[in-house]
């Protein structure tokens, strides 16, 4: 066992304890004091995490590239040895890592969208969203299809899934399966622009026009939404019904919504839905 000691009693005391002595610039107390200091003033954006090093015997401080000045003058402010702190590169930007679940926004490098359901290995959403091999905040489209249908479903990697959909009021509603609700039941929809709007399923296999493209084969609902509220979560109950693919109107004065049916996005990727 090694001991890090910046007196000569104090390695004399490990030594009696029967571990080895290695002299250190600074102490654990010292260190710990730096990281408190950091902590307490306006820690600069391009600093991602900071802790103690006990073997390099110093606080290492991760920077994104390109902030590496504004997190040393920082650094300097704080009055603390500049042989006590390391500044290293961050590979990226943290984010937390919440459950993704139904409903909750997703970004492109060009627009924000909304999860529709959750599979084994990811979430469905709609085509239009990204095209395959994009990039995405939480993984990359592994597969999407638009015009003629509009639906995709994105790997998300080691992120932390649950089969359930946001209610957009401090809770979730648990996804049990996919069974086709009939023409005139109740519908939820969840979308990361105007959370939580109910309604009713008008009609099934409809098609509709955007500009130049044709979309068969939707849900037509009385539901409202908006931009942003793409690729969303469409539920009955606690089945999963399909995402949210174009409309007109809004949440203020109503409208109507069209959705692509979950079943049929699961089949083309022969892919599992996720249920609680």
């Amino acid at each position: 066992m090694y001991a890090a000691v910046t007196t000569e009693s104090a390695r004399s005391a490990a030594a009696d304890a029967g571990a080895v002595p290695v002299s250190a610039a600074h102490s654990l107390d010292d260190l710990k004091s730096v990281v408190d200091r950091i902590g307490d003033g306006a820690v600069p954006a391009s600093v991602t995490s900071w802790g103690i090093d006990v073997a390099a015997n110093v606080v290492s401080i991760d920077v994104l590239h390109g902030g590496e000045t504004a997190a040393a003058a920082y650094v300097a402010s704080l009055g603390a040895p500049a042989d006590a702190v390391r500044l290293d590169t961050a590979p990226a930007a943290l984010s937390p890592r919440e459950d993704l679940r139904g409903g909750i926004a997703y970004y492109t490098s060009s627009s924000r969208c909304s999860i529709g359901f959750t599979v084994q290995g990811g979430f469905v959403t709609a085509g239009h969203c990204g095209g395959t091999g994009e990039g995405t905040n939480v993984g990359t489209f592994e597969g999407s299809s638009f015009p003629e249908n509009d639906y995709a479903w994105v790997s998300t990697g080691d992120r932390s899934l649950i089969g359930a959909v946001e209610d957009w009021n401090g809770g979730t509603v648990a996804v049990k399966g996919s069974d086709p609700a009939p023409v005139g039941a109740t519908v939820c929809r969840s979308g990361s622009t105007t959370g939580w709007h109910c309604g009713q399923i008008e009609a099934y296999d409809t098609s509709v026009q955007y500009g130049s493209n044709t979309v068969n084969g939707l849900i037509q609902t009385n539901v409202c939404s908006e931009p942003g509220d793409s690729g969303g979560s469409l539920i009955a109950g606690d089945q999963a019904q399909g995402v949210t693919s174009g409309g007109w109107g809004d949440c203020t004065s109503g409208g109507q919504t069209w959705l692509q049916p979950v079943n049929e996005i699961l089949d083309a990727y022969n892919l599992t839905l996720l249920t609680s």
